[in-house]
């Protein structure tokens, strides 16, 4: 039979874990219990024992010693089994595939792990993830750039995730697109876009439209809304509007 996995061995304990104990040829002693939330539980003949915070490895070697210590077994071989995991978990929060809390089930498990489990940020997603979480007693937030997680440029923003670590990703940045192009609509600001690369985005020009016919709507730091007319080769802004005019013939 196939024992625990290396995953589940380095899994840190957390309150609210449900796991199965188990004894090598003493199945009277075979317990399930749950991590309580000053993190103990409640064994046969040793009473009180705190695993909070234990890989289950450790806590394996512990319940081993307080056994041998008091005189009860031999040579016991202690197993624990991960049942139900509800401590130790982190949350992939907003515009992922899979959105939800996990459970760290390493002590070395990465944000891009995470971000690989939570199957990744869906097409209207962000291109920055914010994180935040508790290191040292304190609250830090930071914004990690996706793209350079994964290019090995940001090594250092792919750190390892601890218990209530939180990710968000918001909705991607938009502009808005009408008149007389082939798809208008709403779509994402990609980085470095010009109003030339946005018509292209909508699927072109119509027969009727006319690259030199066009205005843009954009609001400013005040909230004051101005009507632009910008070359094509202008960078596009956050919530532009931009709208096609129809050909003079």
């Amino acid at each position: 039979m196939d024992g625990p996995s290396s995953s589940q061995r380095d899994y840190v304990l957390g309150s609210g874990d449900l796991i199965k104990i188990s004894i090598f040829q003493s199945p009277d002693l075979s317990l399930e219990a749950r991590v309580s939330e000053n993190g103990t539980i409640t064994y046969p003949l040793i009473g009180e024992v705190a695993i909070g915070g234990m890989s289950t490895t450790l806590a394996e070697r512990l319940i081993t010693r307080l056994l041998k210590e008091g005189g009860y077994l031999v040579d016991p071989q202690v197993t624990i089994l991960i049942e139900q995991v509800r401590g130790n978990q982190v949350a992939a929060l907003g515009q992922f595939n899979r959105p939800g809390r996990y459970p760290l089930e390493t002590t070395q498990m990465r944000l891009s792990d995470l971000l690989a489990q939570a199957g990744g940020i869906t097409p209207t997603g962000s291109d920055s993830v914010v994180f935040t979480g508790v290191r040292d007693g304190r609250t830090i937030r930071r914004e990690i750039d996706v793209a350079l997680l994964y290019t090995g440029r940001s090594g250092e923003q792919d750190f390892i995730l601890q218990p209530g670590d939180i990710l968000f990703v918001d909705r991607a940045p938009m502009f808005y697109i009408y008149g007389e192009v082939q798809r208008p609509g709403s779509y994402r600001v990609e980085r470095h876009m010009t109003f030339r690369q946005a018509v292209a985005t909508s699927g072109g020009l119509t027969p009727r439209g006319t690259q030199r016919g066009f205005r843009v709507k954009r609001r400013g730091a005040d909230g004051e809304i101005t009507e632009l007319k910008p070359e094509l080769e202008d960078p596009l802004m956050i919530d532009d509007v931009i709208y096609v005019q129809q050909r003079l013939f």
